[in-house]
C-alpha cells in the first residue's frame, strides 16, 4: 500500500446514506490501519431544517487539506423533515440542495472534493425535445463551478451527459462483475454459455450495456424495441403499445434482461412475459437501480405466475425494507467496490481496471464452470 496519499480521506455520507458510508468506512479502516489505529474516515456533518423548510449545512471538524468524498443518494425518499408541522419525504431536489450546502460549508478548504452520486440527479432528463430544461447537465456544471473535481456515478441513463463538463472528472461505473457474481451465488446451477443463456435488451437504450455483458460472457444477444403511441401523452410520456422482439430462438435457454433501472416495472414484466412465451426457461432481471415507484404488488403476482425468477439490484440507492424480504429479490452489495474506488483515487492511481473488470469476470467464470462441472460429475457418480 502506498503512503503518498493525495490527502487524508474524509467521507461524508449525506442523509439516508449513513449505513452505506459506514460499510465503506469499515473497509477503508481495514485497509488503511496503521499501528493498530482504528480511526474512522467518516466526517460528522448535519443538514438541519428550520420549521419553514429552509435548511443549512454544518460540518463539525476541519476539512482543510483533506481529500473529501461525498456520498449522496438523491433518490432516498425514506428520510423526512418537518415543514409547518407536516412530515415531508425528501425529494431529489431536497437532497441536491443539501449536497450543495455541504460543499458550501467546506468553504474551499478541502484539497479535493469528489461527489459519489450513484444515480444521477435528473439523469433521465439528459436531452432536449422541444422547450425543455436540461436539468442533469445544469447540475453537473453547477457542482464543478462549486469546486468539485470528480463526479462518480453508476450506470448513467445516458453516459454522454459527461459532455456537459468536458474539462472535469466524470466516471460512469457499471456493476457488471458484482451482478454476475451475485447471480452465481443466488443460483449456483446457472449455466452461463451460448447453449444455455442469452442476454436480452428491453429497449434500444439498453443495448450498449447489454452488448458489454454479451461480449464478456460470450452470449448471444436479443432486443425488444418499444412501439409507442406518439399521438398522446400520459404522465409526461408517450405510452408504450407493445414490445417487439428481435433475436434468436430462446427455447430452453435462460435469459438475463439488463437495464439501468426498474421504475414502475410495467415494461420489465411485459418483456419477461414475452420471453416466457418465446420458450425461455428462467428469466433473471438485472437493474442497477430498483425504484419500484408503484410498489411490489405487480412483481409479487408476476413471480407467483412464473413470469420471472429473480430480480438483482444494487444497494446504491434506497430500498424499502420489505423489498429485502422478497423471495424473488437479490441484493448486490456495492460498498466494498465504492471503498476500492475511494482507496485507489486517494492514492492518485488509475481506476481503469476497476471500471473495466474483464479479467475478474473471466476468472469468476472459469471458477464457476469448474465448480459446476465437479458438481455434475459428483451427481453422475452418485447415480
Amino acid at each position: 500500500m502506498k503512503d503518498n496519499h493525495y490527502g487524508e480521506i474524509a467521507v461524508i455520507g449525506m442523509r439516508g446514506c449513513e449505513k452505506f458510508a459506514d460499510q465503506v468506512d469499515y473497509y477503508l479502516k481495514d485497509w488503511r490501519r496503521r499501528g493498530g489505529e482504528d480511526k474512522t474516515f467518516l466526517i460528522s456533518a448535519d443538514c438541519p431544517r428550520f420549521g419553514s423548510g429552509e435548511g443549512k449545512a454544518i460540518i463539525h471538524e476541519s476539512m482543510r487539506g483533506k481529500d473529501v468524498y461525498i456520498i449522496c443518494d438523491t433518490f432516498n425518499y425514506g428520510v423526512t423533515y418537518n415543514m409547518y408541522g407536516v412530515t415531508v419525504p425528501m425529494s431529489p431536489d431536497d437532497h441536491y440542495a443539501d449536497l450543495k450546502r455541504i460543499i458550501a460549508a467546506i468553504g474551499g478548504k478541502a484539497r479535493r472534493i469528489t461527489v459519489i452520486m450513484p444515480m444521477l440527479y435528473e439523469g433521465r432528463q439528459h436531452k432536449k425535445s422541444g422547450r425543455e430544461s436540461l436539468d442533469c447537465a445544469m447540475m453537473l456544471q453547477e457542482l464543478v463551478q462549486m469546486g468539485v473535481s470528480n463526479i462518480l456515478t453508476f450506470d448513467a441513463h445516458d453516459a454522454r451527459i459527461c459532455n456537459a463538463i468536458p474539462l472535469a472528472g466524470f466516471d460512469n461505473v457499471r456493476p457488471t462483475y458484482q451482478m454476475i457474481k451475485a447471480l452465481i451465488r443466488a443460483v449456483p446451477d446457472v449455466q452461463i454459455d451460448k447453449d444455455h443463456m442469452a442476454i436480452i435488451s428491453p429497449d434500444e437504450g439498453a443495448m450498449s450495456r447489454c452488448m458489454y455483458y454479451s461480449s464478456v460472457l460470450g452470449l448471444d444477444i436479443g432486443m425488444f424495441y418499444k412501439r409507442r403511441n406518439y399521438s398522446i401523452v400520459v404522465n409526461g410520456k408517450n405510452p408504450i403499445e407493445a414490445h417487439e422482439y428481435l433475436g434468436q430462438d430462446l427455447h430452453g435457454k435462460d435469459a438475463i434482461v439488463v437495464d439501468d433501472m426498474i421504475s414502475s416495472g410495467e415494461s420489465m414484466i411485459d418483456v419477461c412475459k414475452q420471453l416466457k412465451e418465446k420458450g425461455a426457461n428462467r428469466v433473471f432481471c438485472f437493474a442497477t437501480f430498483a425504484l419500484f415507484t408503484e410498489g411490489f404488488d405487480k412483481f409479487d403476482q408476476a413471480f407467483r405466475d412464473g413470469v420471472f425468477d429473480r430480480v438483482l439490484s444494487t444497494n446504491l440507492i434506497y430500498r424499502r425494507p420489505e423489498l429485502l424480504k422478497k423471495p424473488w429479490f437479490v441484493e448486490v452489495n456495492m460498498c466494498k467496490y465504492v471503498a476500492y474506488l475511494i482507496d485507489t483515487l486517494n492514492d492518485d492511481d488509475t481506476i481503469s481496471s476497476l471500471l473495466n473488470p474483464i479479467k475478474r469476470i473471466q476468472t469468476l467464470m472459469e471458477k464457476h464452470r469448474s465448480e459446476l462441472a465437479a458438481q455434475m460429475k459428483m451427481n453422475f457418480d452418485e447415480k
